[in-house]
């Protein structure tokens, strides 16, 4: 079954709102097997509405529309699809009924109204084009629609995500189900990687790929962003467990091409790999930073139980506050700068040595816009210092401000991994230096 996204709005086309909507209902139709070929944003116009349908079912089993059933004079769905449809409108007395009903249990059929009960704009969601069957909102107000077009079926559900959600998973997704029939089992594998950029990996399964291309199933696809890069492995078969078994030698022949850039699978995350390997040996981490400025402390306390591994942190964002608060020598700072390996090194031993840790982890570099002491954008230096001894990773990042910063906690995080792991590659690091126990 082939299905297309169509987002209603002005505020998508402005940029005023971002179109999360097509990004969750692509992953639940994928899951089950339905095949979305075009997602598309068009304005609050009944013509530009009617014509998107029309194109879409011309291409398509089923339309998946967000947006536009609102009480406003700018929700234009309901018409749009009517328009589509060749037919008119009609007040759908249940729902007229519906509605009422559910503004006196929320109190709004009262206030705001001047005693003159639900203002009549609010009824417009009872609309519905001719010989169309009504959805249930059971979080909202605003009904959905499924309207029956030639051979197609279109899908019109409310923009804002909770109702959408429910609605498509209460609503939606039985009825694209029955119309399929019973639809082959799609299974996922996702693979995370850290320290690798996205043409690295695909550089690194090219012959995989290659090998399953004209097999068609299953299928690599490469999904990169913040700084990490995920492999996912899609399987299509009978049942689950004969899908995991094509996944699986897919999988094996990855991980080893992936080497020590493989960090985890699926849900994981980079910062709970990295505390559960702390935890697992009885090792603390204190973190010292002056690029990321707290970022990175942010990522590792966003993990439920992050207390029981980090000590805590220090934002030595001013050069002075390097050597004041952490101990950086002076000397460093005068003669190699801010923005270098040895300070990125005294900043996490002096991190360590302050908050009682046994692991310092420190970022020292250049967000952007401007370079800092002639030093370019992206530059980070991210130091390392435990019990065995201290390192650095050098690395030139990407982006704007913000990209800058969030791939370097990535960065960060990955030279710790790779050290409690021992998986580190030759070149990965800067010499080791010998520091004392902890």
């Amino acid at each position: 079954m082939r299905a297309e996204l169509l987002a209603v709005g002005d505020e998508l086309l402005y940029g005023d709102i971002v179109n999360g909507n097509a990004a969750w209902l692509g992953g639940q139709l994928a899951d089950v097997g339905v095949q979305v070929s075009t997602s598309i944003v068009v304005g609050d116009v009944i013509a530009d509405i009617a014509t998107a349908i029309v194109a879409a079912l011309g291409r398509a089993d089923a339309v998946v529309l967000t947006g536009g059933l609102g009480p406003t004079q700018d929700d234009l769905t309901r018409e749009g699809i009517a328009q589509a449809a060749g037919v008119g409108l009609h007040r759908d007395a249940a729902e007229e009924a519906t509605l009422r009903r559910r503004f006196e249990e929320m109190g709004r059929s009262r206030a705001g109204s001047g005693g003159r009960g639900v203002p009549e704009m609010n009824f417009r969601q009872a609309d519905l084009p001719v010989g169309a069957q009504a959805l249930p909102n059971v979080p909202g107000t605003a009904p959905g629609i499924r309207m029956e077009i030639g051979s197609g079926v279109v899908y019109a559900m409310p923009g804002v995500p909770f109702e959408m959600k429910d609605m498509f998973t209460r609503s939606v997704l039985p009825d694209i189900l029955r119309r399929a029939g019973e639809p082959a089992v799609v299974v996922h594998r996702v693979l995370r990687t850290a320290g690798m950029w996205e043409s690295m990996v695909a550089e690194a399964l090219a012959d995989e790929v290659t090998r399953l291309e004209p097999l068609g199933n299953p299928r690599i696809a490469f999904l990169a962003s913040g700084g990490q890069t995920r492999v996912r492995i899609t399987a299509r078969a009978a049942d689950r467990l004969a899908a995991q078994e094509l996944i699986a030698p897919v999988e094996a022949a990855a991980r080893v091409a992936l080497g020590p850039g493989l960090y985890g699978v699926d849900d994981d995350s980079l910062e709970k790999v990295v505390l559960d390997l702390l935890g697992a040996r009885g090792a603390t981490l204190a973190v010292a930073e002056s690029m990321t400025g707290g970022l990175l402390a942010g990522r590792l306390t966003d993990v439920p139980g992050a207390s029981a591994v980090l000590r805590g942190g220090v934002v030595a964002y001013a050069t002075e506050v390097k050597s004041s608060a952490l101990g950086v020598d002076p000397a460093i700072l005068e003669t190699v700068g801010a923005v270098s390996p040895e300070t990125a090194v005294a900043m996490a031993a002096g991190v360590r040595e302050r908050l009682g840790a046994t692991y310092g982890l420190a970022t020292t570099g250049v967000a952007g816009p401007d370079e800092q002491e002639g030093k370019p954008v992206g530059t980070l230096h991210v130091g390392l210092a435990g019990p065995d001894g201290a390192t650095t990773r050098t690395v030139r990042l990407p982006g704007d401000r913000r990209r800058v910063r969030e791939f370097a906690v990535v960065q960060a995080l990955d030279v710790l991994r790779r050290v409690l792991t021992g998986v580190a590659a030759a070149g990965d690091f800067g010499p080791w230096v010998p520091t004392g126990p902890r």
